[in-house]
């Protein structure tokens, strides 16, 4: 990346959150919990991988975690204990994304080997692997019935394909409506529309049946990193290089509220009861908003490098997040 044009992007991201500051939002209440008195379980820190942690989820019962990592692999491990699995190993390149099915008995991952790999949540058994697309892929989701996978890759398309009918496991619809690649992909929890974020500084809602278009929100000032759907499927959370968390109405794109960040930001959750927005940023922080307000509730700190990714327990008790340095956190999330 060009010195010239990386200085540029700071400087106008830092002039937005200025001109924001002043005009629209308010110094939130801030509380800085430290790893001391935050963690809740037994092994609060995991420490099995040997890179950068791109990406982690919960099982649907809450009782493990899939942990992907840039050393190659995904790690399926106890939530409570800390005690691994297995180590999935079916990559060949720096793993980007990880998934688990709604029934808890399969995993997707992808990466930069330009693949998505379906393989069994428990024995790690690789079920088949999906090869539709033309460069690396950043994010995988799961349907909410279970039936299909998105994957969003940077050959700047989001692609929707079959997991179950073994005869039709070819791509079911691509879109194609971004201008640079796609960070992201998230299903609404009826399974109708996809919500995807790219690099070209716009999240898009699609029909998934038919891939039109259904909004585009242009609220960020650079690339969004990172986009989720709230519970109630009536609003979306994006977050992006330009520092800043956005909650918008999914229907209309109105924002609701906006705040701004330290440093970039690369992940974000919603807690299960829509109450919080958990946020993974560049900062060395994991930080947890108001869902209705930005009112900054609490901010995690005592991480070594940027937090890539953030993922809330089914039962909302904890957030799991991952870090540069290759290791797994896990905190009491606020109730």
């Amino acid at each position: 990346m060009p010195l010239l044009w990386r200085c540029s992007r700071m400087f106008i991201a830092l002039t937005f959150c200025i001109v924001i500051l002043l005009t629209s939002c308010s110094a939130p209440q801030t509380t800085s919990t430290s790893p001391k008195n935050a963690f809740s379980i037994y092994n609060d820190i995991y420490r099995g991988h040997r890179n950068a942690v791109s990406a982690v989820v919960w099982s649907p019962d809450g009782k493990r975690i899939a942990s992907a990592s840039y050393d190659k692999t995904v790690q399926v491990w106890d939530a409570a204990t800390g005690h691994p699995f297995f180590t999935y190993r079916g990559h060949t390149n720096w793993v980007t994304a990880v998934a688990w099915s709604p029934d808890g008995k399969r995993i997707a991952s992808a990466g930069f080997d330009k693949t998505v790999q379906v393989w069994d949540a428990t024995t790690g058994a690789r079920l088949f692997t999906y090869r539709g697309h033309t460069d690396t892929v950043t994010a995988v989701a799961w349907s909410p019935d279970g039936q299909f996978l998105a994957s969003a890759s940077y050959d700047k398309t989001v692609q929707v394909w079959s997991v179950d009918n073994v005869t039709a496991r070819g791509t079911v619809i691509t879109y194609r409506g971004h201008s640079d690649w796609v960070a992201a992909v998230a299903w609404s929890p009826d399974g109708n529309t996809l919500a995807s974020a790219s690099v070209d500084g716009t999240v898009e809602t699609w029909n998934v049946d038919t891939g039109g278009p259904l909004l585009t929100y242009r609220g960020h000032l650079d690339g969004v990193t990172a986009v989720a759907w709230s519970p109630d499927g009536k609003r979306i959370a994006s977050v992006s290089f330009d520092k800043t968390v956005q909650v918008w109405d999914a229907v209309t794109g109105k924002s609701a509220w906006l705040y701004c960040c330290l440093g970039w930001v690369n992940g974000v959750a919603w807690s299960p009861d829509g109450k919080y927005v958990a946020s993974a940023n560049s900062n060395k922080t994991v930080e947890v908003w108001n869902g209705v307000t930005d009112h900054l509730v609490l901010t995690y700190r005592g991480y070594r490098s940027e937090v890539l990714t953030v993922a809330w327990s089914p039962d909302g008790a904890h957030i799991a997040s991952g870090d540069d340095d290759g290791m797994v956190r896990i905190w009491q999330a606020p109730r």
